[in-house]
């Protein structure tokens, strides 16, 4: 199958609607229903303001972080259709991607 594999960066004090940025992406992939979402916690980032992240214990809220999704293309217009209509602020990449399932 072909698609997209999506990338989104943030860090993990971000909030949007009242909620963590991250939960609140991860609880719209499940609206959505979207086939599934990573999200992967990095120890150190630099932010498109060259202002470096950190996981550093007195700055566990400042941690960077990246929210993955596989999706078909279908999927990504209802996903970034929905982000604009919310207002995110949130630099993502949108790479080509060829996917599938191996075994049973």
């Amino acid at each position: 199958m072909n698609g997209f594999q999506l990338t989104f960066f943030t860090e993990q004090s971000r909030r949007h609607a009242g909620k963590h940025l991250v939960d609140w992406l991860v609880h719209l992939t499940e609206e959505l229903n979207l086939p599934g979402v990573t999200v992967i916690p990095a120890s150190e980032g630099m932010g498109h303001h060259h202002r470096v992240h950190s996981a550093r214990f007195f700055e566990l809220a400042d941690q960077p972080v990246s929210v993955v999704m596989v999706v078909s293309a279908e999927e990504a217009d209802r996903l970034f259709e929905r982000l604009r209509k919310e207002n995110v602020r949130l630099f993502y990449t949108k790479t080509h991607i060829e996917f599938g399932m191996l075994g049973e």
